[in-house]
């Protein structure tokens, strides 16, 4: 990890029974190059020594204010804050959380944090247990350091040190630091003393949605995450020529299709976008794929049967297409007062990959619904074979095409039993992270089943 070789760290260490791997974190910023000085909350001398950590960083260890040892030329906090490329938090405890969120300087380490420069990243890993994590005020806490700029690495799944088993682990040093180089890289790529230029309530709106998603990765966690699952998304509408310049379609911008692939890409998954004509951006590092028609869209589809394992079809595709689309522009003087067109289905493509889907992989429907026939919908998706279904209710507000909002309803079918998720409006990013956690989860407990079988 090169990027830190010569990068001077602050390790924050709080007072969680996982402090005990905070040597382990000091020693491998050591080998990276890195130059560290560690700070302790007083209940983290319970679980870690002072002198072990002094002894690894080669510094002396910061444990009160007013501690004689590093007492050099006054407001020792403000200089160590300013000599840091970075400052990271590991362990978090639930209390140190409260106190970062809130702007509390109850000990040297929430001290540090709050001298920090805007521009220092600020990397946190809590560590508690599972209770205490999923408790709404640690999840505020959580929310309110994302939009102050901090990263906060998610806890991981596991055995905890109360003998229950749930989310709150601390990860293993190796990913703390990938997650510390990260942070690291992406503040040297920002412009020193940017001051955005966008209005407060786009900002205010920006960084609310960034919370959002954020927390919502957070629930998550690493049991989420998809190295290596290919990933195949349908998004946008199609286009069924009538000539060579009109064509029937629909509303559909494409936003919760693409938003899907971002989230399978932060989820490290290998996603394969499959798009109709729609005015976005294509998202990073996914294979982008661009189609008109639905006869197209199929076409693009089956050339990935055998290779994924999850399938999301989030494109509204057009269900008619004329018989015979005219080869050049259709003349109004030539079509007189009325004109008749013959319409014939399009492709069934969700049809289509419920009938290749490979044994254990998972097919994502989406089916838009009034909102008193959204069983409708849940019979059409299950009789596509699919999995997971995605209902939206069209005369539901913050629901549906072209908005950034998504009023969504997740169906997983257990047997002969359809189990419905219902969700209050958000974001379609925060959509699509709820829409990944049933697929992921249902992908993973197949190939359990497949394993001791």
């Amino acid at each position: 990890m090169e990027q830190l070789r010569g990068k001077r760290i602050i390790l924050g260490v709080g007072g969680s029974i996982a402090a005990y791997k905070a040597p382990l974190v000091v020693r491998l910023l050591r080998q990276c190059g890195a130059h560290v000085r560690v700070a302790m909350t007083p209940s983290a001398r319970h679980f870690v020594s002072p002198l072990v950590l002094g002894n690894l960083s080669g510094e002396a260890v910061a444990l009160e204010m007013f501690d004689e040892q590093i007492q050099h030329g006054g407001s020792w906090h403000i200089h160590w804050a300013h000599w840091a490329d970075a400052m990271l938090i590991a362990p978090c405890s639930a209390h140190l959380l409260g106190s970062l969120a809130h702007g509390l300087c109850d000990s040297v380490v929430a001290c540090l944090a709050l001298a920090l420069p805007r521009s220092t990243p600020l990397v946190v890993a809590p560590a508690m247990d599972t209770t205490m994590w999923e408790h709404p005020a640690t999840q505020r806490n959580v929310e309110q350091l994302r939009r102050d700029g901090a990263t906060l690495i998610p806890p991981e799944e596991g055995e905890l040190a109360s003998g229950l088993w749930g989310v709150g682990r601390m990860p293993e040093p190796s990913v703390i630091v990938e997650h510390l180089v990260t942070a690291v890289s992406r503040a040297a790529t920002q412009v020193p003393g940017y001051v955005s230029s966008r209005p407060l309530e786009e900002t205010v709106h920006a960084d609310r949605l960034t919370a959002e998603i954020a927390l919502a990765q957070l629930m998550h966690g690493e049991q989420g995450r998809l190295d290596g699952v290919t990933v195949l998304i349908t998004a946008g509408p199609t286009r069924e020529a009538l000539d060579a310049v009109r064509f029937l379609s629909n509303r559909s911008s494409g936003k919760m299709g693409y938003a899907l692939a971002e989230a399978a890409r932060d989820r490290k998954a290998r996603v394969v976008l499959v798009s109709g004509p729609v005015a976005l951006n294509p998202p990073e590092g996914v294979e982008l794929v661009k189609v008109e028609s639905a006869r197209e869209m199929l076409e693009a589809a089956q050339r990935y049967r055998g290779q994924w394992s999850i399938a999301i079809a989030a494109a509204a595709v057009a269900d008619f297409m004329p018989a015979t689309p005219s080869p050049g522009k259709l003349k109004r003087a030539d079509l007189g007062d009325r004109m008749t067109i013959e319409l014939v289905r399009t492709p069934d493509i969700l049809a289509a990959l419920g009938q290749t889907k490979p044994p254990d992989g998972v097919l994502v429907g989406f089916a838009l619904e009034e909102q008193q026939r959204l069983d409708d919908g849940i019979a059409k998706l299950r009789g596509r074979g699919c999995d997971v279904a995605v209902l939206n209710a069209l005369d539901a507000p913050d629901s549906g095409f072209e908005g950034d909002l998504n009023t969504i309803t997740i169906v997983t079918f257990d047997g002969d039993r359809a189990v419905r998720h219902s969700y209050a409006p958000a974001p379609k990013r925060v959509c699509a992270e709820y829409v990944l956690d049933h697929a992921v989860r249902l992908l993973y407990a197949r190939r359990d089943s497949a394993e001791k079988a």
